[in-house]
């Protein structure tokens, strides 16, 4: 299993909304991830500076990849680009943390 951590930026005001469109996280969205070998996935927001830091594991860094392209995933990034800093795809600014310590 690979942890990765990563951070997103938030546009500000947007921190409910952006936690209720989680709450109700489209069935086909949670198959996909669980489909591409994504487990204990969380974010956390940092509400003093609007960054999102996520922690995920994956079964494959390749595979996991190859979730981007999926259709369910493209609609997802659309539905949340008015919410975060985006690229020009649509999809989430996202900048991967460096592991420094971990404890099992």
């Amino acid at each position: 299993m690979v942890r990765k951590g990563f951070k997103m930026f938030l546009n500000k005001g947007m921190a409910d909304e952006y936690e209720k469109r989680h709450n109700a996280l489209w069935p086909e969205m949670k198959d996909m991830i669980h489909a591409y070998g994504g487990r204990n996935y969380s974010i956390f927001l940092d509400r003093e500076t609007n960054v999102l830091y996520g922690y995920l594991e994956v079964e494959d860094e390749q595979r996991w990849a190859q979730s981007a392209d999926t259709q369910i995933n493209r609609k997802w990034w659309d539905y949340m680009a008015d919410l975060m800093e985006t690229n020009p795809d649509q999809s989430p600014v996202c900048v991967d943390l460096q592991p420094v310590f971990y404890l099992e």
